[in-house]
């Protein structure tokens, strides 16, 4: 790593430590030359994961848009947060270890309510009722009916 203050290319690690989920890495560093401390940051580089959609169109994968929903979902529900971001990294992982460039939509949808499902009964129908598109009470009640059966 340069030096930004004299340009030496070594330098010596003083202090790391692990940020977002150890997905990135803070290090203080000292040059060997001139003594100088700076920080730089590490991050892992993730494969490029496109998202088909329904009618084709293909977009970027964003975890954030995942843990968006989910948040809705168990909105004022007694969750732990530690809980959401554990289902969120676990559904990540398993999009992004699928071995293929592209995903669709769908399988990312039925990995959240899977894992919804077995978080909290309350988000799994808030997030069902949303992404199934119900439209009457009857979608609400059969799937309620599922959920009482299991």
């Amino acid at each position: 790593m340069k030096c930004h203050a004299c340009s030496y290319l070594d330098s010596k690690v003083i202090e790391s430590r692990d940020l977002d989920d150890s997905s990135t890495i803070r290090r203080r560093r000292q040059c060997l030359s001139c003594g100088a401390r700076f920080t730089t940051y590490e991050r892992m580089e993730m494969p490029t994961m496109a998202v088909v959609k329904k009618d084709g169109r293909r977009e970027l994968f964003n975890r954030d848009k995942v843990a968006s929903g989910i948040y809705r979902a168990v909105e004022k529900r007694p969750i732990a947060i530690a809980r959401i971001e554990e289902l969120i990294i676990r559904i990540e992982r398993e999009v992004r270890s699928c071995g293929e460039s592209e995903i669709a939509s769908d399988r990312i949808g039925e990995l959240v309510m899977t894992g919804l499902e077995e978080l909290d009964d309350v988000a799994y129908v808030r997030f069902a009722s949303v992404y199934r598109s119900f439209t009457d009470v009857a979608s609400f009640e059969a799937e309620l009916r599922r959920l009482r059966s299991r």
